[in-house]
């Protein structure tokens, strides 16, 4: 039988028995930070406002990914599963897999998607795997994506190898996450973010990654920093929330100090196995 995957501490706790999901910063389940291009800045945020920027980040990212229309997809670190309802529903895949680590997200995805599931069993599933073994057969996705989640995964360079092994030849992969962009923020992130020093977020550095891609076969490797849409406009929302005097609102300082970035990552994967 095959060894069930270890939870690190800290990702226990804050996605088990804390869930995150329920904290203000991530009104409507998604957990990401969100992508604000369009979001007025004359005025007070919404609620809305904030759900459609956690929407809007999974679309920036099922964007990046082209003809999606009847293939098959795969979203490692699913949380509660709601970007693979809007996959989906919105980019018409033929299957949408959510693999996550932590079994407690994996039973609220099932609840919170309960309809979707019930009228599409054959399209969307929910599986317990780490993001460098996730339990799926080679080359069984076209498409694999990720949100806000890479940040805890603890080698980048094994789910470099695993998102290869899952791609059919041709695929292609997207994620969106924060990232160190330099080797400075190694030191300096655990020094501002309790979530680095604790080891909830681990300080990878972006170049590190695209390295990792291009190592395991993947071409066209692309890394944009999407920071100018994310950083302040999610601090102008903590500014309204009840984690408005607390540590979370250093990650903006973070950004400006040129520690932290977030990151929109494309690749393909090789042509021919």
């Amino acid at each position: 039988m095959a060894q069930e995957p270890r939870i690190p501490g800290q990702v226990e706790t804050i996605y088990g028995s804390w869930d995150l999901s329920s904290v203000p910063a991530f009104t409507g389940g998604f957990i990401n930070f969100g992508y604000w291009r369009d979001v007025p800045r004359d005025r007070s945020l919404t609620e809305d406002d904030r759900l459609r920027t956690e929407q809007e980040l999974y679309r920036l990212v099922l964007g990046e990914l082209g003809r999606t229309d009847g293939l098959r997809a795969v979203e490692v670190g699913c949380g509660l599963g709601l970007g693979c309802a809007l996959a989906l529903r919105e980019f018409r895949f033929a299957e949408v897999c959510g693999v996550d680590l932590h079994p407690a997200q994996l039973d609220r995805a099932r609840i919170a998607n309960a309809d979707l599931l019930a009228e599409h069993p054959e399209r969307l599933r929910y599986v317990r795997g780490a993001a460098e073994a996730m339990p799926l057969p080679d080359g069984s996705a076209d498409c694999l994506y990720s949100v806000n989640a890479a940040q805890h995964f603890p080698d980048l360079r094994e789910f470099a190898h695993e998102a290869d092994r899952l791609l059919c030849p041709g695929g292609r992969l997207a994620l969106a996450t924060f990232f160190a962009p330099g080797v400075c923020g190694v030191e300096e992130l655990p020094r501002l973010l309790p979530t680095y020093a604790d080891g909830l977020d681990l300080p990878h550095v972006i170049g590190d990654f695209a390295e990792a891609l291009m190592r395991s076969g993947f071409t066209g490797v692309r890394t944009v920093s999407i920071g100018e849409d994310v950083w302040a406009a999610y601090d102008r929302w903590l500014a309204q929330t009840p984690l408005k005097d607390m540590w979370p609102r250093r990650f903006l300082e973070a950004y400006e100090q040129g520690y932290l970035d977030y990151f929109l990552v494309t690749a393909d994967s090789a042509g021919a196995r």
